[in-house]
Protein backbone atom coordinates (compact mmCIF):
# COMPACT_ATOMS: atom_id res chain seq x y z
CA UNK A 1 0.00 0.00 0.00
CA UNK A 2 1.37 3.52 -1.37
CA UNK A 3 0.95 6.42 1.03
CA UNK A 4 0.11 9.83 0.25
CA UNK A 5 3.00 11.73 -1.26
CA UNK A 6 3.73 14.41 1.18
CA UNK A 7 3.81 18.19 0.58
CA UNK A 8 5.72 21.10 2.18
CA UNK A 9 4.53 24.53 2.22
CA UNK A 10 6.36 27.32 3.36
CA UNK A 11 5.24 29.11 6.36
CA UNK A 12 5.89 32.78 5.97
CA UNK A 13 6.61 33.14 10.00
CA UNK A 14 9.44 35.40 11.47
CA UNK A 15 9.04 34.94 14.89
CA UNK A 16 12.00 33.70 17.10
CA UNK A 17 14.32 33.97 14.16
CA UNK A 18 17.61 35.21 14.19
CA UNK A 19 18.20 36.54 10.90
CA UNK A 20 21.71 38.84 9.86
CA UNK A 21 21.28 41.64 7.13
CA UNK A 22 24.53 42.30 5.12
CA UNK A 23 23.75 45.48 2.91
CA UNK A 24 26.57 46.95 0.63
CA UNK A 25 27.19 50.78 1.24
CA UNK A 26 28.35 51.42 -2.50
CA UNK A 27 24.94 52.72 -4.17
CA UNK A 28 23.48 53.55 -0.52
CA UNK A 29 20.47 55.40 -1.80
CA UNK A 30 19.48 52.65 -2.99
CA UNK A 31 20.86 50.24 -0.57
CA UNK A 32 19.38 51.45 2.27
CA UNK A 33 15.67 51.33 0.76
CA UNK A 34 16.46 47.74 -0.10
CA UNK A 35 17.87 47.28 3.81
CA UNK A 36 14.23 49.38 4.92
CA UNK A 37 12.09 46.84 3.03
CA UNK A 38 13.89 44.05 4.44
CA UNK A 39 13.24 45.13 8.09
CA UNK A 40 9.72 45.60 7.10
CA UNK A 41 9.20 41.97 5.44
CA UNK A 42 10.59 40.88 9.14
CA UNK A 43 8.49 43.08 10.92
CA UNK A 44 5.23 41.84 8.68
CA UNK A 45 6.50 38.05 9.09
CA UNK A 46 6.26 38.89 13.10
CA UNK A 47 9.77 39.03 13.44
CA UNK A 48 11.50 41.06 16.94
CA UNK A 49 13.79 43.89 15.54
CA UNK A 50 15.91 42.71 18.32
CA UNK A 51 16.83 39.56 16.52
CA UNK A 52 18.04 41.10 13.42
CA UNK A 53 21.63 42.11 13.14
CA UNK A 54 22.79 44.20 10.35
CA UNK A 55 26.30 44.38 8.90
CA UNK A 56 27.52 46.99 6.97
CA UNK A 57 29.75 46.27 3.83
CA UNK A 58 32.06 48.30 1.66
CA UNK A 59 30.16 46.86 -1.29
CA UNK A 60 28.27 43.69 -3.32
CA UNK A 61 32.17 42.14 -3.51
CA UNK A 62 32.39 41.70 -0.14
CA UNK A 63 28.78 40.12 0.23
CA UNK A 64 29.99 36.76 0.13
CA UNK A 65 32.40 36.98 2.67
CA UNK A 66 30.72 38.36 5.70
CA UNK A 67 27.61 35.99 4.89
CA UNK A 68 30.89 33.26 5.33
CA UNK A 69 32.00 34.75 8.70
CA UNK A 70 28.47 35.21 10.02
CA UNK A 71 27.45 31.47 8.61
CA UNK A 72 30.75 29.70 10.11
CA UNK A 73 29.24 31.86 14.00
CA UNK A 74 26.10 30.06 13.28
CA UNK A 75 24.28 32.15 14.99
CA UNK A 76 21.57 33.33 12.60
CA UNK A 77 18.71 31.22 11.18
CA UNK A 78 19.06 33.00 8.06
CA UNK A 79 21.15 36.09 6.35
CA UNK A 80 19.93 38.50 3.75
CA UNK A 81 22.69 39.76 1.19
CA UNK A 82 21.66 43.09 -0.06
CA UNK A 83 23.19 45.02 -2.97
CA UNK A 84 23.07 47.65 -5.62
CA UNK A 85 25.22 46.93 -8.74
CA UNK A 86 24.57 49.15 -11.77
CA UNK A 87 26.50 48.71 -15.42
CA UNK A 88 28.96 51.68 -15.82
CA UNK A 89 31.12 51.75 -19.21
CA UNK A 90 33.14 49.22 -18.30
CA UNK A 91 32.80 45.00 -17.61
CA UNK A 92 33.53 45.43 -13.44
CA UNK A 93 29.61 44.95 -13.84
CA UNK A 94 29.65 41.64 -14.85
CA UNK A 95 32.86 40.59 -12.73
CA UNK A 96 31.47 42.21 -9.11
CA UNK A 97 27.77 40.66 -10.02
CA UNK A 98 28.73 37.76 -11.07
CA UNK A 99 31.25 36.65 -8.33
CA UNK A 100 28.83 38.01 -5.44
CA UNK A 101 26.20 35.89 -6.98
CA UNK A 102 28.40 32.58 -6.90
CA UNK A 103 29.76 33.26 -3.75
CA UNK A 104 26.43 34.31 -1.75
CA UNK A 105 25.18 30.71 -3.56
CA UNK A 106 28.41 29.01 -2.83
CA UNK A 107 27.82 30.15 1.41
CA UNK A 108 24.45 29.07 1.17
CA UNK A 109 25.11 25.01 -0.16
CA UNK A 110 28.50 24.79 2.00
CA UNK A 111 26.39 25.51 5.20
CA UNK A 112 22.80 24.70 4.27
CA UNK A 113 21.79 28.03 5.58
CA UNK A 114 19.06 30.20 4.32
CA UNK A 115 20.82 33.17 1.91
CA UNK A 116 18.61 35.47 0.34
CA UNK A 117 20.53 37.32 -2.55
CA UNK A 118 18.83 40.61 -2.55
CA UNK A 119 21.23 41.96 -5.27
CA UNK A 120 19.84 44.64 -7.63
CA UNK A 121 21.54 44.27 -11.20
CA UNK A 122 20.31 46.52 -12.93
CA UNK A 123 21.68 49.18 -16.49
CA UNK A 124 20.71 52.29 -14.79
CA UNK A 125 20.33 54.15 -10.88
CA UNK A 126 16.08 54.91 -12.42
CA UNK A 127 16.11 50.86 -12.74
CA UNK A 128 17.56 49.99 -9.31
CA UNK A 129 15.20 52.56 -7.80
CA UNK A 130 12.10 51.27 -9.43
CA UNK A 131 13.54 47.90 -7.76
CA UNK A 132 14.04 49.55 -4.21
CA UNK A 133 10.63 50.81 -2.93
CA UNK A 134 9.47 52.32 -6.71
CA UNK A 135 6.96 51.22 -9.38
CA UNK A 136 8.59 47.59 -9.54
CA UNK A 137 8.14 47.16 -5.35
CA UNK A 138 10.74 46.32 -3.03
CA UNK A 139 13.77 44.00 -3.46
CA UNK A 140 15.08 44.16 0.06
CA UNK A 141 11.06 42.85 0.91
CA UNK A 142 11.35 39.86 -1.17
CA UNK A 143 14.63 38.71 -0.02
CA UNK A 144 13.68 38.61 3.37
CA UNK A 145 10.32 37.03 3.13
CA UNK A 146 12.40 34.40 0.62
CA UNK A 147 14.63 34.00 3.90
CA UNK A 148 12.02 33.67 6.11
CA UNK A 149 10.09 31.09 3.93
CA UNK A 150 13.04 29.03 3.12
CA UNK A 151 13.81 28.91 6.96
CA UNK A 152 10.00 27.38 7.91
CA UNK A 153 10.80 25.35 4.87
CA UNK A 154 13.96 23.76 5.41
CA UNK A 155 13.26 23.11 9.31
CA UNK A 156 9.99 21.16 8.71
CA UNK A 157 11.76 18.66 5.42
CA UNK A 158 14.88 18.32 8.51
CA UNK A 159 11.93 17.01 10.85
CA UNK A 160 11.01 14.86 8.98
CA UNK A 161 12.53 11.31 9.06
Amino acid sequence: MSQAPQQFDSKLSAAGLRIAIVVSRFNSAVTGKLLEGAQEAIRHAGGDGKDVDVIEVPGAWELPLIAKTLADRAKHDAIVCLGAVIRGDTPHFDFVAGEAARGIAAVSLEYQLPIAFGVLTTNTVEQANERAGGARGNRGFDAAMTAIEMTGLIRRLRAVS
